[in-house]
């Protein structure tokens, strides 16, 4: 077997574990009291985090890359995620803190990995935003 079918094969592993963990995730939200939108909305942003962004280049499950929430936000989603906005951000990283919140109480992460995520976002935040105003701006020559 080459790297590229062993890629490809766990990759699928991934996805059907990544199935499991949506459902379970999706009933931890209905428990929060959340509307049906607002639990959707959580679930798409997640489910393209750890079956688009997680599993693009590696295969990355998604208890190992609470620590990728920097490069996602930062880079790769306002690259190539056509309706990457400001919205779209803050909407990403609520449902991320979210996710990672679940992970944790289910105790697939440990502390230091849920805090690091939060500080992550608190603090990538406004360069996050900075960094999407930049690549919108066609007369910007520096986006990075």
């Amino acid at each position: 077997m080459d790297d590229y079918e062993k890629y490809e094969e766990d990759c699928k592993k991934i996805r059907e574990e990544n199935k499991l963990l949506l459902t379970s995730f999706e009933e931890w939200l209905k428990l929060t009291g959340l509307t049906k939108k607002t639990i959707n909305s959580h679930l798409s942003n997640i489910d393209f985090y750890v079956n688009d962004y997680l599993l693009y280049e590696d295969a990355i499950e998604a208890r190992d890359g609470a620590n990728e929430v920097d490069t996602f936000l930062g880079y790769w989603f306002i690259k190539k995620a056509m309706w990457a906005s400001k919205s779209s951000i803050k909407s990403n990283a609520a449902s991320l803190k979210k996710f990672y919140n679940f992970m944790y109480e289910k105790e697939l992460i440990d502390t230091e990995d849920l805090t690091e995520l939060m500080e992550t976002i608190k603090e990538g935040m406004p360069e996050w935003l900075e960094t999407l105003d930049r690549y919108d701006d066609l007369s910007s020559e520096n986006i990075w």
